[in-house]
């Protein structure tokens, strides 16, 4: 079923009808008819009104149309002032027009068939129309104006729904034919109505009151007057008849003699005529050759523009067509996920009142949770604060020994052990200590959320990695500089110089940032203090929760299937609080290799460097050899726990190239000598030299050096390290 329907126009044929019967109505001696019937018009055009204002036609014929109106737009109904017969059946009229009494000279009136409900109060004014038909219409009552119609003689009624007649029909004398549907009639009764026009009449003058005449007696001066019937009629006045009937013959005798002269003049006037149209007719016949001759020509032309619009209507049918099954189409599927859609509204409800009814649970058990809640959290804090005390106190203890070791080194072992049982025993006590006193100390809450905010801090955690990759550089760098001293190669020393020097720099740099990043760490620590309520109850440990709880389980699950190479890239830039960004749109690498820096930007990655970044490593990606993309960036060493979203601000970290390292000196193989203190030749080395950047001292001995036992190099700074 087609979904659009367009409005029909009228046919070639129907065109063609009504152009020609326009010119033939304005061709010279053209007859007084004007016929523009079957044309299939919606609305009389105003040049059929002009034609027939100008050329004064008589008859208008617009049967077998769609009229809807009788005038048009911007006419007027007094162009057809000079027309006696005017035919409109079987149109499409609702009403006519309200001043249709000003066609005086209308004679016959037929609108059968159509769809007028009411007759117009005006239409007692036609007093020259002798036939009126309005047979098949939906009138339901006819206006009291009609009597004054007084040259009416045929009115067709049948086929509507009228019950009465007016009274005043009593007062049309000349009515011959009254044709209407008896059987529904009330008034007249429809015995009345059913024996015929006269007894109809007789019983209208009766309920006026009037004396019944015979319509013969009106009907002879309405013929000779044109339908101008005299009302003055003086009922039971005989002498009055009988002498207006001598003036009627008298007349009647010099009509007829006037009749022979008119007669006779007329043949005269008809020869000339007949000369004159047989003349008019050979001219007539050679415009009508050069007529047809141009119509055929033009109907070849409209032939074959005919069948171009054909071969175009037809293309455009199959379009629409194929538009509407898509459309069919579209709308099947939009039905059936109306009904997936209602399973699911079904689905839902279901759910919900699963989920009021579980909330009615929990809201029982939610007193009891927070306080299992308050437990655990202050048992994770316990047990944090007691593992980065006994770590403290371990790094203490072993500081101590090895300054024992330095200044009394002939104390035996056992004097050790009970020094370092006393320090065991001294970190049992204050670890009770601190467990008794966690859950209602603040400071103690404070301190635990300052190294749980340490640890979880990105920037922080990645400044700790690549302090540690470039400290594992410098040692191995050292390891082969002593190696190759040990062999006595001064091949590739100066550029072992040069990477050691570099490496140094980049590690004082990083030294610098760590050290500033815990001060930022403090203020905002210090900041978040200050905007603390001092009537909270338990504020550290809500905060040390929620460093916890930072980052929900779905993100979490979308990083887990983020490709492990683009972490990898993420970790090496220190952009790691771009990857929810990444797992959250989904991002490949393919789909990096798409992409440019503005796409970028509107994901929410703004700094240069990472798009740069990123960008190069799609594209390096593709162009390389799987092997070589694989070893282009390789894995780090995992970092400390993921970045806290809530509630601390952290910076982005910097995407400056000069952190991004990596190990660029070559691997060595353990073998003795190389991995030992250079002077007491037991230990590992444990301590960086600056600013040379050797790596080959351990604690106890650095402690007694003021230069490098390798380069003689002034030590300006002794940088431990720390291995998990």
């Amino acid at each position: 079923m087609p979904l659009f329907f367009r409005k029909r126009k009228p046919s070639e044929d129907s065109k063609k009808r009504l152009e020609y019967q326009l010119c033939l109505s304005k061709e010279a001696g053209a007859d007084d008819i004007l016929d523009i019937s079957a044309c299939e018009l919606t609305e009389i055009p105003a040049s059929a009104f002009s034609i027939c204002k100008v050329l004064q036609k008589k008859v208008f014929i617009l049967h077998g149309n769609e009229l809807r109106s009788l005038v048009p737009k911007g006419c007027s109904i007094t162009s057809l002032a000079t027309l006696k017969v005017l035919d409109l059946h079987e149109n499409k009229l609702t009403s006519l027009p309200d001043d249709i009494g000003q066609l005086k000279s209308l004679q016959v009136l037929n609108v059968e068939k159509n769809h007028i409900k009411t007759m117009p109060d005006s239409i007692g004014e036609l007093r020259l129309l002798q036939t009126l038909n309005v047979k098949g219409n939906g009138l339901r009552q006819l206006p009291s104006s009609m009597g004054q119609m007084s040259s009416l003689r045929t009115l067709d009624l049948s086929e509507n729904m009228v019950k009465e007649l007016p009274k005043a029909l009593a007062n049309i004398r000349t009515l011959e034919c009254l044709t209407l549907d008896a059987a529904q009639m009330s008034f007249p009764p429809a015995s009345v109505c059913s024996a015929g026009t006269e007894v109809i009449q007789r019983f209208l003058c009766t309920e006026l009151g009037l004396e019944y005449c015979p319509p013969s007696q009106y009907l002879l001066p309405v013929l000779e007057s044109d339908g101008s019937v005299q009302t003055d009629c003086v009922d039971g006045q005989e002498v009055a008849w009988q002498s207006k009937f001598q003036d009627y013959e008298k007349r009647k005798e010099q009509k007829q003699q006037e009749k022979l002269e008119f007669e006779r003049r007329l043949e005269e006037e008809q020869r000339e005529h007949t000369q004159l149209f047989l003349l008019n007719n050979s001219r007539k016949e050679d415009i009508l050759l050069s007529v047809k001759q141009e119509q055929e020509r033009l109907e070849q032309g409209v032939t074959q523009q005919q069948r171009v619009l054909d071969a175009e209507r037809q293309r455009v049918l199959s379009q629409i067509r194929l538009a509407e099954n898509s459309i069919s189409s579209r709308i099947s599927c939009m039905l059936l996920e109306n009904k997936r859609q209602k399973k699911s509204t079904e689905f839902l409800q279901a759910l919900e009142e699963d989920r009021i009814r579980m909330e009615h649970l929990t809201a029982i058990t939610q007193e009891e949770a927070n306080s299992l809640r308050k437990r655990e959290i202050a048992a994770a804090m316990q047990k944090m604060l007691s593992e980065g005390y006994s770590m403290q106190l371990l790094q203490e203890a072993c500081e101590t020994r090895r300054q024992s070791l330095v200044t009394e080194t002939c104390r035996s072992l056992e004097s050790l052990d009970k020094k370092f049982d006393q320090v065991l025993s001294l970190q049992q006590l204050d670890k009770t200590k601190a467990i008794a006193h966690i859950l209602q100390e603040e400071e103690m809450q404070k301190a635990a959320f300052e190294a749980l905010q340490l640890q979880r801090d990105s920037m922080h955690g990645f400044i700790r990695n690549q302090i540690r990759l470039i400290e594992d550089e410098l040692m191995q760098l050292t390891k082969l500089e002593v190696k190759r001293r040990n062999l006595d190669t001064e091949n590739l020393q100066e550029v072992l110089a040069d990477q050691r020097a570099a490496l140094t720099d980049l590690l004082q740099q990083l030294l610098k940032q760590k050290d500033q990043r815990e001060v930022e760490l403090r203020e905002v620590l210090a900041e978040m203090e200050l905007k603390s309520d001092s009537t909270q109850q338990n504020y550290w440990m809500i905060q040390y929760q929620r460093l916890l709880d930072a980052k929900p389980l779905s993100l979490r699950m979308q990083e887990a299937g983020v490709e492990e190479d683009l972490v990898s890239l993420l970790c090496k830039l220190s952009a790691q609080h771009y990857l929810p960004v990444m797992a959250h749109h989904r991002i490949t690498s393919e789909a990096l290799r798409h992409m440019t820096a503005s796409d970028l930007s509107k994901l929410g990655i703004c700094e240069v460097g990472v798009q740069k970044a990123l960008l190069n490593w799609a594209r390096e990606r593709v162009s390389a050899p799987p092997q070589e993309a694989s070893k282009a960036f390789p894995q780090e060493e995992e970092a400390g726990p993921s970045q806290p979203s809530a509630p601390l601000p952290s910076p982005s970290p910097p995407t400056s190239p000069e952190l991004a390292v990596t190990a660029t000196a070559p691997e060595m193989d353990e073998s003795p000598g190389t991995s030992e203190c250079v002077v007491c030749m037991e230990k590992e080395p444990q301590v960086i030299f600056l600013s040379c950047g050797h790596v080959c001292c351990c604690q106890v001995c650095s402690d007694a050096l003021q230069t490098c036992p390798l380069c003689r190099g002034d030590i300006v700074q002794r940088v431990r390290l720390y291995r998990n």
